[in-house]
């Protein structure tokens, strides 16, 4: 079992990830004053998505 297979079964640690994005998707648009905001959007989505962090979709048991 790899580092990643870990990650994907720790709801907690993907909570902190996830708060973590956020704050990294904040910070950026602060920094660049919005101007990418659809570009870090669909990055965070794709990082996210990566790693089965799917915010969209219902939580698993």
């Amino acid at each position: 079992m790899g580092i990643f297979d870990r990650f994907k079964s720790n709801r907690q640690a993907q909570d902190k990830a996830g708060s973590l994005s956020d704050a990294a998707e904040k910070k950026v648009n602060e920094r660049t004053g919005g101007k990418y905001e659809g570009q870090v959007d669909d990055a965070q989505r794709k990082a996210e998505g990566a790693l089965n962090m799917d915010r969209d979709r219902p939580e698993q048991p």
